[in-house]
């Protein structure tokens, strides 16, 4: 499968040369990834720069003793640029990535793209302002751990589950719940069932449904 524009995903990509243009359309490749599948498992590799046609990645850290917490989710059009941490220079970002939904997508060599943001002005500029961003989100994300309580954090992340997937019904395990918060499965629990006490929440085996988003809203602004 070919694509002859990248402009949807590459900002800068009218900016380069038909040389340029020419070398990403012959080296890319186009693959798929099932729901489940882990792309990339840190610094010891170096995947190259991600285009998301269609589907759904989570980038998230690892511990020593196991425990997971999501970073950020890339969707649709999307670019993931920490798979390619071989070229970001003095980065030192030990990250998981994996597919949540089926995934389809497009793989940038990394020397490749290094040698294209070397060449381009405005490659280098659009890789710098990615990584920003990217770190802004972390940062939003460690302020979140540092300063918020639990249950406002575990509203605002069924609130966005819902947004994301269309529906008040989820299917997400607490342990699952536990992985992208990164904390214990037995404190997920506690805190949905007192949800349920309270109405916002109906539970059932593997399922999560939110009754009452009005309230969980309110929560998260207290």
């Amino acid at each position: 499968m070919e694509l002859t524009d990248y402009t949807d995903y590459l900002p800068f990509w009218k900016q380069l040369t038909p040389i340029q243009q020419q070398q990403i359309q012959k080296e890319t490749t186009f693959r798929q990834a099932p729901k489940g599948t882990l792309l990339y498992g840190g610094l010891e590799e170096c995947l190259g720069l991600i285009l998301i046609r269609s589907g759904q990645l989570r980038a998230f850290l690892l511990s020593q003793d196991g425990r997971e917490i999501t970073l950020y989710r890339l969707l649709d059009r999307d670019v993931c640029l920490f798979s390619a941490s071989c070229i970001l220079h003095s980065i030192q970002f030990d990250i998981t990535i994996e597919a949540e939904k089926d995934t389809e997508f497009w793989l940038i060599p990394p020397g490749l793209y290094k040698k294209i943001t070397e060449e381009s002005a405005a490659a280098a500029n659009y890789t710098n302002e990615l990584m920003s961003s990217r770190f802004s989100e972390v940062m939003w994300l460690m302020e979140q751990i540092m300063w918020k309580s639990f249950d406002k954090r575990l509203a605002e992340f069924l609130l966005s589950e819902c947004d994301l997937e269309g529906s008040s019904l989820l299917a997400v395990t607490h342990e699952k719940i536990a992985n992208h918060l990164g904390t214990a499965r037995e404190v997920v629990t506690r805190m949905l069932r007192y949800f349920q006490s309270e109405g916002f929440v109906k539970l059932s085996r593997g399922t999560v449904e939110v009754t009452d988003s009005k309230s969980l809203k309110k929560l998260t602004e207290t």
